[in-house]
């Protein structure tokens, strides 16, 4: 169902909430690096929140955010133009996925958003064809990706140290 198909009152409430989750409450909003803000408050929730100790969930949660956040961020690009910076979703969305697994020990969780961080600016192939789309889906697979290569590499560093 498109959004303008939905009735006026719905229709305002659906924006609204596309504005919050696809900005993080409105942490895209920071005037300058969004998307590292983004990331820092999906570090703080997964450090908080105590589900992210399991992995099974803590991977549905991601791999949710991701699928309810294309249509957020779909709707907000429409708004502001191509992959705006302040959706940050799809940050907090790699966020996870780069955490998925790992135990909660400081460092780890360091290291995870530092090569989260990289990866996100990087754009190793297959991310640069994502980051390359247009829409919700582009916006955050290039993330998406950019989260599973931190989380793979701090395995190996984990399985190494």
């Amino acid at each position: 169902m498109s959004v303008t198909t939905v009735p006026g009152m719905f229709r305002t409430i659906l924006h609204w909430y596309y504005r919050l989750l696809g900005t993080v409450f409105f942490t895209g909003y920071f005037p300058f690096a969004s998307g590292t803000v983004g990331s820092a408050v999906a570090l703080a929730l997964y450090w908080v929140l105590p589900f992210t100790d399991n992995g099974t969930i803590a991977i549905s949660f991601a791999l949710a955010g991701a699928f309810l956040g294309v249509p957020a961020a779909d709707w907000l690009e429409q708004q502001h133009g191509d992959d705006p910076s302040i959706v940050v979703f799809d940050e907090a969305v790699g966020m996870w996925l780069a955490l998925v697994f790992l135990p909660k020990i400081w460092w780890v969780a360091l290291g995870a958003f530092l090569l989260f961080r990289l990866f996100d600016i990087v754009k190793p192939q297959p991310a640069k064809y994502f980051d390359n789309m247009r829409g919700g889906a582009g916006i955050m697979m290039d993330d998406v990706i950019a989260g599973v290569y931190a989380n793979i590499v701090m395995q190996l560093v984990l399985l190494f140290v």
